[in-house]
């Protein structure tokens, strides 16, 4: 299933998209999609209905695809080719840090410079979702505590990441600085998640491409390795690194996002995102 919310900030409606790319309805069986949608049970019943006697609606802006998210986990330098590209050495475990709620967005949702970026770089990063509570699981089983899969773009102002002390949470949780979906794509849609193709282009120029094969740390290992230091709930996102082809890595000039840049933002199998950057205007932020 591919889960959505759409319409104005604060009357979002749930909904699916079926398989002729048509928005099916939910509000009539569920207010919102909330933590609680997300477990296996819940997923179970929506699976069981008739999409085609859910009423077909036009859709709206779209929103994150589920609402009460809790926590938004990143993972660092987790393909091997985009740690070379930044000079640093491949992890020995997974690096963990955090994007703030605040920063994530609907897919197509404007990003906002803060005041005084110069370094503002993209991301194209595969989204975990967690559908049932997570502690202490083992790689085996830890994919049954996955809800679905969404793409992230992991915006991420560098002078603020890299050269104003060692946090990198000061580059990364921006407001609007993490953008998700379009859809919540179920596992059951997924199938093989170490074999999904990916890219990212800048006003028409594709910087990135890669695939999800070529990840240090797969799917299974992150949410393993996350529960032995932190409770995963229902509605937790995890976002996993990017490919190689990020702005700060283009030589001999980085290249940085500037107001009027569009991205476009695609993995296979979960969607495509596109965006516009603006200067900062708290109006863009709220709206």
């Amino acid at each position: 299933m591919k889960l959505l919310r759409h319409g104005p900030k604060g009357h979002e409606k749930p909904g699916l998209l079926d398989t002729q790319g048509q928005v099916r309805d939910l509000s009539a069986l569920l207010p919102d999609i909330t933590p609680a949608t997300l477990s296996p049970a819940a997923l179970a019943a929506l699976r069981a209905l008739d999409l085609q006697a859910l009423p077909v609606v036009p859709q709206g802006r779209l929103a994150v695809p589920w609402s009460g998210m809790g926590k938004f986990i990143a993972i660092g330098l987790n393909y091997a080719d985009h740690a070379a590209e930044s000079n640093m050495p491949i992890p020995k475990e997974p690096i963990v840090f955090m994007k703030t709620v605040d920063s994530a967005v609907g897919c197509n949702h404007p990003v906002v410079l803060p005041q005084g970026s110069t370094k503002s770089d993209w991301e194209v990063e595969l989204g975990i979702v967690i559908g049932s509570r997570a502690r202490y699981v083992s790689e085996a089983d830890a994919l049954a505590h996955v809800a679905g899969y969404c793409v992230v773009n992991d915006v991420s102002e560098r002078e603020y990441q890299l050269e104003r002390g060692s946090q990198w949470d000061k580059g990364k949780g921006c407001d609007t600085f993490g953008p998700v979906g379009p859809w919540l794509v179920t596992t059951d849609e997924v199938g093989d998640v170490q074999d999904l193709s990916m890219w990212l282009e800048v006003n028409g120029h594709r910087y990135q491409k890669g695939s999800t094969k070529t990840m240090i740390f797969g799917a299974a290992q992150i949410v393993s390795y996350l529960s032995r230091f932190m409770t995963l709930n229902p509605g937790d996102l995890i976002t996993t690194g990017t490919p190689p082809g990020v702005g700060l890595g283009i030589k001999p000039n980085p290249v940085f996002l500037k107001p009027g840049d569009t991205m476009r933002v695609y993995i296979e199998k979960l969607g495509l995102q596109e965006q516009t950057v603006h200067a900062w205007n708290p109006a863009l932020i709220d709206g």
